[in-house]
């Protein structure tokens, strides 16, 4: 079974340490915005640095890589066709799949942009490494792309299979239950989540992954076609609404202005 734990960056950043039994000392890193807790992860457990999955161009997700490059010059880096990123040794794209080194495990490369345009991310062993599009109980802000990708994307991850555990690049659930619970109060599901997000965190431990059945259940960018939550999304934004792409943009453009 492939192991994979978090390692904290910044302030509230996870980068993903991906090690398999069939290759045991070798790792894949997701993300690896900061070099200095990577390298320190990698040496503590003295593995050598196969790959490095990037999801987007945003420094703090990529602005590690130099470094373990020249501490690991095998190391392959795989990410999005973007010249934004100037470490990457195999772009990929929709449908390309990345191979674990030294195993059959591979990630199939889905592209979900919206919160930037070349936005990617990893499928595979029944992990999704989404970074910043899906949040626990929440999603990424619109940068240099557009509302309708990432509307477009979310819908895109919500019909992959409930099981699938969805390992995000932040630390915000906690925050965005906030959010989520100002659409639908008298929601249980919220509740209980958010007992469980907050004892896990005075535990020392991350609220992600989370299961895409428990997203689907409690995170309002994913349910835009449920009627309270279209309700909400009219009343903020003082219209009627037809889509839920509208429905998605509204509630995502009201947290971004009104209610953070």
């Amino acid at each position: 079974m492939l192991g994979v734990s978090p390692i904290p960056a910044f302030d509230d950043n996870y980068i993903w340490l991906l090690r398999d039994p069939e290759s045991p000392g070798s790792a894949t890193l997701v993300d690896p915005g900061d070099e200095d807790p990577a390298l320190a992860a990698l040496q503590a457990q003295g593995l050598e640095l196969d790959a490095v999955l990037l999801t987007h161009h945003h420094y703090d997700h990529i602005g590690g890589v130099e470094a373990l490059r020249a501490a690991f010059p095998q190391a392959r880096v795989y990410g999005p066709k973007d010249v934004r990123i100037g470490t990457i040794t195999d772009p990929v794209g929709e449908g390309d799949e990345v191979r674990l080194a030294g195993t059959a495990r591979r990630f199939r490369v889905l592209e979900v942009p919206g919160h930037t345009s070349s936005h990617i991310a990893y499928l595979g062993e029944s992990a999704l490494f989404c970074g910043d599009t899906l949040f626990g109980a929440g999603c990424g802000r619109v940068f240099d792309g557009t509302f309708e990708q990432l509307a477009a994307s979310l819908e895109r991850i919500s019909t992959l299979p409930p099981e699938t555990l969805c390992y995000c690049a932040h630390e915000y659930t906690i925050a965005n239950l906030g959010f989520a619970k100002w659409v639908e109060p008298e929601s249980l599901e919220l509740a209980e989540r958010e007992h469980a997000a907050r004892a896990l965190r005075e535990a020392g431990r991350p609220t992600v992954p989370s299961r895409l059945a428990e997203e689907l259940a409690t995170n309002p960018f994913l349910r835009t076609r449920v009627p309270g939550v279209k309700a909400v999304a009219e009343a903020a934004c003082g219209r009627s609404l037809t889509t839920s792409a509208e429905v998605f943009a509204a509630l995502r453009r009201f947290k971004d202005e009104k209610y953070d």
